[in-house]
């Protein structure tokens, strides 16, 4: 299965995808799609392009995106919600389901604390996908949600079975 995680933002949203083979990991792709232009409307729409190609490109099974960190800066924090309405967006029209995971949830289940630092991300990140280049803090923040997703996935896929066992 292929997983497709994304980190939202208005200047640079990152993504990253991984296979998923059992327990095993590796890493497909990472990357940054860039919001260019002055006005909101264009970087919204540079953004919704740069990820539909990744998709495309990619073609993953799954997508996860981080939920929006709600801070003192309103206006900065419904902006950066108009940036994840594209992800959003993007996957639907793909035909995919969004997973939605928490900043906390995601550093919990990658670092294993949940209010870890940028440089702790990336270093369990490099661990997890051995050889992996970063295209920067953003795609190591979507490879995270993907992993976490991935993780999510096969903890649903285990209990399914285990339904169904108990049900024959």
């Amino acid at each position: 299965m292929r997983v497709l995680g994304i980190d939202p933002g208005l200047r640079n949203m990152g993504w990253g995808v991984v296979d998923v083979a059992g327990s095993r990991l590796t890493h497909v792709a990472n990357g940054v799609c860039h919001g260019l232009g002055e006005d909101l409307a264009t970087r919204l729409l540079a953004l919704h392009s740069g990820l539909t190609e990744v998709i495309a490109t990619h073609r993953p099974d799954h997508a996860a995106v981080e939920q929006t960190f709600v801070n003192k800066d309103a206006v900065g924090t419904l902006k950066l919600g108009q940036a994840r309405g594209i992800a959003l967006l993007v996957v639907a029209q793909a035909g995919l389901t969004a997973g939605e995971y928490a900043p906390n949830a995601v550093k919990k289940a990658v670092v294993g604390v949940g209010h870890a630092a940028k440089a702790q991300i990336d270093h369990m990140v490099r661990l997890q996908l051995p050889g992996v280049e970063l295209a920067g803090p953003d795609a190591a923040d979507a490879l995270a949600i993907a992993i976490t997703h991935s993780h999510h996935l096969q903890s649903a896929s285990h209990l399914q079975r285990a339904i169904a066992k108990a049900a024959s």
